[in-house]
């Protein structure tokens, strides 16, 4: 079974940087770390491997310093990693990095199952998951929480490979059936992520990290970085600290007059 997961590298969130002239977050030399969520992602990406066989490719798209995540993911198990990487990314949206992101898929070509985190911490669209599963034109399951089955079996030749997964909803669950290749999106309560073994970091020091660039993909100029991303950030900025605020004291009927007046006034 080949398996593709998708991490990305975030800044940490007490150094996040805006670039004032692109708007965009600066990404180069920020102290940065795998998106949480995509720690899941890798997680259940290696114990599939360990049921099923087969191999772990982690890809990200980034600056050349995301190979510190690849490298992290290797530590814990993944097989190969894959940057894609190219000053002609910068300033992608959701929509753009999907599609580069698909057109790395299609240069992997085998591939059973991709899974990705449910969204990202810096950008919070949860979006790219689901972009690339459209540009791929495969079935995707978001929010995924448990894998309650995964059939790889094959009668005459043809190939009837199935996942059923359960995904969170704000009503509770759904189990969903999809034939594969298939896109997958995980939430924290899928598993617990695995701590990286001595030998594992030794091995990830060692490893070789692919690097795809624009050339390498057989991309359309016009639909990556920020010619390709039909989102556009106007303006983007830290909001001011909010003013010391008062406290109201005396009986509940006071201080309901108190705050209402207050509330006229427009003091807090």
């Amino acid at each position: 079974m080949n398996i593709i997961v998708c991490i990305k590298q975030v800044p940490d969130t007490v150094d996040v940087r805006i670039d004032p002239e692109t708007n965009t977050l600066v990404r180069v030399g920020v102290a940065c770390i795998i998106n949480p969520f995509d720690m899941y992602a890798i997680e259940e990406g290696l114990r599939l491997k360990d049921k099923f066989g087969g191999k772990v490719t982690v890809i990200t798209m980034g600056p050349p310093q995301a190979d510190e995540a690849l490298r992290e993911a290797i530590s814990l198990g993944a097989d190969e990693a894959i940057l894609v990487s190219d000053r002609a990314f910068a300033g992608s949206d959701t929509w753009a990095t999907s599609y580069t992101l698909a057109r790395a898929m299609h240069k992997i070509a085998d591939y059973d199952l991709i899974i990705c985190g449910k969204q990202a911490i810096d950008g919070d669209t949860a979006q790219v998951g689901p972009g690339i599963s459209a540009h791929l034109e495969i079935p995707q399951i978001t929010y995924v929480k448990k894998i309650e089955e995964l059939n790889l079996h094959s009668a005459k030749g043809i190939a009837h490979s199935v996942i059923r997964a359960e995904r969170m909803t704000e009503e509770g669950f759904e189990i969903i059936e999809s034939p594969l290749p298939c896109l997958i999106t995980v939430v924290k309560e899928i598993n617990e992520p695995r701590l990286p073994s001595l030998k594992g970091k030794m091995r990830a020091k060692k490893a070789e990290i692919k690097k795809w660039e624009a050339k390498d993909l057989d991309v359309d100029p016009a639909l990556i970085g920020l010619n390709g991303s039909p989102t556009k950030v106007v303006k983007i900025f830290t909001p001011p600290p909010r003013k010391g605020g008062q406290i109201l004291r005396g009986e509940a009927k006071e201080v309901a007059s108190k705050l209402v007046e207050l509330l006229k006034n427009e003091v807090i």
